[in-house]
């Protein structure tokens, strides 16, 4: 029975040169020994297997350095497939992905998340099967589903550790009761750390840089990737900036247990509670004051903004000045040279966001002086997390799981 993607123990060799494959493009076997440090008998028996299940060509020869031009590798990208999951409280976004990590189908639909668990999961097992039979590909050709989503929750186990968005999912084996819907395996991951490890996969960064991922969606992620790796911690529940206290003496108390969280301050439910105490903005625009809707209600906000609505700016500015303060933070605890902004609640006002976290970050930044730390847009935009999620299935064990088997 299919459950969790989340192996321990068994080499990487074979996941490492894939990647190294993905990264490159295009890349000689001398390289690949090189910027693994292993011999080169040990490249040429994995390269041979990786072309034999299919997974990776030759494409022809590179330039000579005074010998034998060497043969080129590239990955074979319709070889196998993976499902990226976004479950959010006010969206799912379902994508498809090929080998080297490009989507190939696409939808999404309203989030699912408020139901109970053993009505939300069949809605969604069934959007993804929808997908994979109107792309065309072959099921047996799809590796597994990544679903992200909020923490904490604990990979291992495939469980969210959190009452929220209903006390029913605190606990609830996702992982597995999706698993058994769909028959494919599932990886259960932060929103947060998938958004930030696709930007690498598709070439978005530099393969030897540090940088951080801000995510907003309903609520405000964060992940730190090192090098082609995202920063786990003990748990996998690292770099959660959206409990960072920013008013540890007198703030709210959270949910999570800590007082003076960021996202009760900058988070889009926050500041749909602020429309309604700020020139009766939320009343201009509609929003309803006791909706769950928070992706709805902040977009109408940011577009708002975006528009020249000085009140809906400066609301938009107030937490963009919150998440500069955490992109301060991130940058000084592990030396970033660049923050990327991904996730639906950046799609309208992004701008905005960028201009003022850049600001806050060349202004506060510890390592400012030392070296450039650029605030950039995700080139995944609002499916930033559901690509990341597929790209981690690709970057997972499975791969020689499955095709072991």
């Amino acid at each position: 029975m299919f459950t969790s993607l989340v192996g321990g123990g068994r080499s990487k060799t074979r996941g490492m040169v894939l990647n190294l494959i993905r990264a490159a493009g295009t890349i000689s076997r001398v390289e690949l020994a090189a910027s693994i440090g292993l011999t080169g008998p040990t490249i040429t028996q994995v390269v041979r297997e990786l072309m034999g299940e299919g997974l990776v060509v030759e494409v022809g020869r590179g330039a000579s350095t005074g010998g034998k031009p060497p043969t080129l590798l590239q990955l074979n990208p319709p070889a196998c497939y993976s499902v990226g999951v976004l479950f959010e409280r006010n969206l799912c976004v379902v994508v498809l992905v090929d080998l080297a990590g490009r989507p190939v189908a696409r939808t999404s639909f309203q989030g699912t998340a408020l139901m109970p668990p053993d009505q939300a999961l069949p809605v969604l097992a069934s959007r993804v099967d929808g997908l994979l039979a109107t792309s065309g590909v072959d099921r047996s050709r799809v590796l597994g589903v990544g679903l992200v989503s909020y923490g904490p929750q604990d990979r291992q186990a495939g469980v969210l550790l959190t009452p929220q968005p209903t006390d029913e999912w605190m606990g609830y084996p996702i992982t597995q009761r999706l698993s058994e819907v769909l028959k494919l395996p599932v990886l259960l991951d932060n929103d947060a750390a998938a958004a930030a490890i696709g930007e690498y996969w598709l070439g978005a960064v530099e393969p030897g840089s540090v940088y951080g991922c801000i995510y907003m969606a309903s609520g405000i992620g964060g992940g730190v990737v090192v090098a082609g790796d995202v920063y786990r911690g003990t748990s996998s529940n690292s770099v959660e900036i959206g409990h960072i206290a920013i008013d540890a003496v007198n703030g709210e108390e959270c949910g999570c247990g800590n007082r003076g969280c960021l996202e009760n301050y900058a988070g889009p439910s926050a500041v749909i509670r602020q429309a309604f105490t700020t020139g009766g903005l939320g009343q201009r625009l509609g929003l309803d004051p006791a909706g769950t809707d928070f992706l709805t209600g902040f977009g109408r906000i940011a577009t708002a903004a975006g528009a020249g609505d000085p009140v809906a700016r400066s609301l938009i500015e107030a937490s963009a000045r919150l998440l500069g303060t955490a992109a301060v933070t991130m940058t000084t605890l592990f030396d970033l040279d660049r923050v990327v902004l991904a996730g639906p609640s950046f799609t309208a006002a992004g701008s905005i966001y960028q201009s003022v976290i850049q600001e806050e970050v060349q202004r506060r930044s510890f390592a400012r002086r030392l070296h450039p730390i650029e605030v950039v847009p995700s080139v995944n935009g609002s499916d930033a997390a559901a690509i990341g999620g597929a790209v981690l299935v690709l970057q997972s064990e499975l791969t020689l799981l499955r095709l072991q088997r």
